[in-house]
């Protein structure tokens, strides 16, 4: 019941290519009905040796014999054509429906879900779909119309000699149901630990500065031998029962072309069959070989590829826990006054934020500070919906955020992230990214905003510099620089900048904080920053502590109210004096 509810899940994508499937159908029935009709021809043949059969009468059966299976080859030719077709272009719908799920699941999937495993089933598991699509669904066909076929003309000669030939039936039926669902559970292990090593390998990759710098090269090669020890341990398993199976099903033919051969050489030996209907007879049994193998084979594919699609299917199920409301309203831009009322978020359980009540009025500059932990990525993550809140509301021009179109919602936000994230692009590329309409005056203002103008006419080939993978060829201000330039130029009504001079030094951010002091005029601009320096000038400061905010107000007013804030101050500017002795 499982495979049948997994592979049921493929019958929409199915019914799209029905011409073609159909077409195929048609086509396979002609290549067996052709291949049948051979063993027929053989008959005429033997039977008319004695008497009609002469030189040419042998040369034309020949030809007649050479003739049905070139036309039996094009069919087959065809059959497979439209068949593997419909397979590729099943496997290109789901590849596009899975990116397409996806790019909608919440940030907090990603953080359940790793990116190896993902890839594995994009991947690995997608390929063992759509050989069932193709191979699997061919080979199908060929074993129910030649099977059956080749059958049906048995019995037409002798229809007790096709009983006694087919007594190892009930014998295959039974051993098919047993090894079809251990190579299914088998073959979902195999899977599971391709997802393992993809992870693994993943890992190493993306921190492969890491191990570098700890010389852990050697322990990262132990555990993926580990890794590749166990995949190939269940392959091995896999492989085990896979290569019992198809010596069983060989075992199976070659029973009952012993008991065709003892009964009907008997048969013949009493004039009951013509040599030649003997010889058809054993023709068609030997036809019934290849399905009964084709059959183990169908098996195989459909019980990896019924695994597989259940590794699909648990993507494609995931609801989506941040989309549309139902009562999403009409809204095409925002003006960026932003209003917390009793906001509480938690992660896994763990209290985050508790009772957030904040109001930032449209076009002010707000600034965000507070210890490590505090809660201040997670409270900035709320506007552009990248976390929900469960408990309080969250308004942007007094409309709940829930009901604002989330493309309008995150079109309207200019986003600089803690972590920076950079694609193998050009410098161009990465910071026109999500902008609609190339603008090259827009392209030069980001860059001279963020500072990084002069520097990138110094690169190789300016803007069309490639920057590597995750920018690695970039310092770690330049990428932060390359981050505030996308978000600045898509001219968002509100500009939320993460912690995004973490890497700069003091100089170039005070040249950024300047020109962003003009680009920010009429625009809501909340900055993140453990430097007062980068903050103090804001209109309104908010500090954070434990997820809760215990002080608002300006500089002035916190540095004279002698609380947490005066107190890092005083902190901070004695470090500066500090690194200046």
């Amino acid at each position: 019941m499982r495979i049948k509810s997994n592979l049921s899940r493929l019958k929409p994508y199915l019914l799209r290519h029905k011409k073609d499937l159909i077409l195929g159908f048609i086509f396979a029935v002609g290549a067996s009905l052709l291949a049948l009709l051979i063993p027929y021809v053989l008959r005429c043949v033997i039977d008319g040796l004695k008497t009609l059969v002469n030189k040419e009468t042998l040369l034309l059966y020949a030809l007649f014999i050479v003739s049905i299976s070139i036309i039996g080859g094009l069919f087959r030719y065809l059959t497979t054509r439209r068949l593997m077709g419909i397979a590729f272009g099943i496997e290109y719908e789901l590849r596009n429906e899975l990116l397409n799920h996806l790019q909608k699941l919440s940030l907090s999937y990603f953080h359940k879900m790793k990116t190896g495993d993902i890839m594995a089933r994009a991947t690995n598991d997608l390929k063992a779909v759509r050989m069932l699509l193709g191979h699997g669904i061919r080979n199908f066909l060929n074993t129910i119309i030649m099977g059956s076929g080749a059958i049906i003309l048995m019995l037409m000669i002798d229809y007790k000699l096709t009983l006694y030939s087919l007594i190892p039936l009930p014998i295959l039926t039974t051993a098919v149901s047993i090894f079809s669902s251990r190579i299914f559970h088998r073959f979902q292990k195999v899977q599971e630990q391709f997802s393992s090593i993809s992870t693994g390998v993943q890992e190493n990759l993306s921190g492969i500065r890491v191990v570098k710098a700890y010389v852990q090269e050697e322990n990262e090669k132990r555990k993926f031998r580990k890794l590749n020890q166990n995949y190939m341990d269940k392959n091995m398993s896999l492989a085990k029962i896979w290569g019992l199976f198809f010596p069983f099903i060989m075992l199976i033919a070659g029973i009952g072309m012993v008991i065709v051969l003892w009964f009907g050489g008997q048969q013949v030996i009493m004039d009951k069959i013509t040599l030649g209907q003997f010889v058809q007879f054993t023709g068609y049994l030997m036809m019934l070989t290849w399905p009964m193998m084709a059959l183990g084979w169908v098996i195989n594919l459909m019980q990896r590829g019924s695994a597989s699609m259940a590794r699909l299917i648990e993507i494609l199920d995931q609801v989506p826990e941040i989309k549309d409301s139902e009562y999403t309203q009409d809204i095409r831009t925002l003006k960026g006054e932003i209003e917390f009322k009793n906001i509480s978020f938690a992660y896994d359980g763990k209290v985050v934020l508790k009772n957030i009540n904040l109001k930032i009025p449209k076009g002010i500059t707000i600034g965000i500070i507070g210890p490590t932990g505090s809660g201040k990525t997670t409270l900035i993550n709320l506007i552009p919906r990248l976390l929900e809140a469960r408990k309080g509301s969250l308004a942007i021009d007094g409309v709940d955020i829930k009901t604002i179109p989330l493309k309008v919602l995150r079109k309207n936000i200019g986003y600089v992230p803690q972590e920076t994230f950079l694609f193998s692009e050009s410098v161009k590329e990465n910071i026109i990214y999500g902008l609609e309409d190339f603008d090259e005056a827009k392209l030069r203002r980001a860059a001279s905003i963020s500072a990084l103008s002069d520097e990138i006419e110094r690169f190789p080939q300016r803007y069309e510099t490639t920057v590597g993978e995750r920018g690695v060829t970039l310092s770690g201000g330049q990428k932060q620089r390359t981050a505030l330039s996308r978000a600045i130029i898509r001219e968002p009504k509100i500009l939320i900048l993460d912690d995004a001079f973490s890497n700069v030094d003091v100089h170039t951010e005070e040249k950024i904080l300047k020109e962003l002091h003009k680009f920010r005029k009429g625009r809501t601009c909340i900055l993140v920053s453990h430097r007062i320096s980068t903050i103090q000038n804001a209109d309104l400061l908010a500090v954070l502590k434990d997820g809760q905010i215990i002080e608002q107000g300006t500089h002035k007013e916190l540095i004279a109210r002698d609380g947490i804030y005066a107190n890092m101050y005083r902190q901070q500017q004695l470090e500066e004096e500090l690194e200046k002795m």
